[in-house]
C-alpha cells in the first residue's frame, strides 16, 4: 500500500493530489453537513427542539478551524469523526423508509473519511517537501 501510494504521488505530483483531496473533503463536509442538518429537523415533532440539529451537527462544526486552516492533523482527527457518520448511516439505512438516506450518509462520509486521510498523508508530505 505504501509503495502504491508512493508511486501515486511520483506520477500526479504531491501539490495535485493535495488539491484533489482538499476538493474531496470540502464538498463531502459540506454535502454531510447539509444531510445533517436535515435529519436533525425531520427528527423533530411538533414542537422544534434545537438541540437534535445541534447535537448532529456540533462535532462537525467543531472542525471548520482545521478545514480552513488546512491543518493535516486536524484532517486526521476529522477522518474519525466521519466514521462515527459511517456508523450511523448503515444504522439508518437498516431502517424502513430510511434506506436511501442512510446510504447517501454513509457514502458521503466515507467519501470524507477517505478525502481527510489522503489530504492529511500528502499535507504533511507537502509540507516536508518544502522545508527541505
Amino acid at each position: 500500500m505504501r509503495q502504491w501510494l508512493e508511486d501515486v504521488e511520483e506520477l500526479h505530483g504531491i501539490d495535485k493530489l493535495t488539491q484533489r483531496t482538499r476538493q474531496l473533503v470540502l464538498a463531502s463536509f459540506t454535502i454531510l453537513l447539509l444531510l445533517v442538518i436535515f435529519r436533525g429537523f425531520l427528527v423533530q415533532g411538533d414542537e422544534f427542539n434545537w438541540r437534535p440539529v445541534v447535537a448532529f451537527v456540533l462535532p462537525l462544526v467543531l472542525f471548520l478551524p482545521s478545514i480552513i486552516g488546512q491543518r493535516a492533523r486536524g484532517h486526521a482527527w476529522l477522518a474519525f469523526v466521519s466514521l462515527l457518520y459511517f456508523t450511523q448511516g448503515v444504522m439508518l439505512a437498516t431502517l424502513p423508509g430510511q434506506s436511501l438516506r442512510g446510504i447517501v450518509e454513509a457514502a458521503v462520509s466515507l467519501a470524507l473519511f477517505a478525502g481527510c486521510m489522503g489530504y492529511a498523508r500528502f499535507r504533511s508530505r507537502q509540507l516536508r517537501q518544502r522545508e527541505r
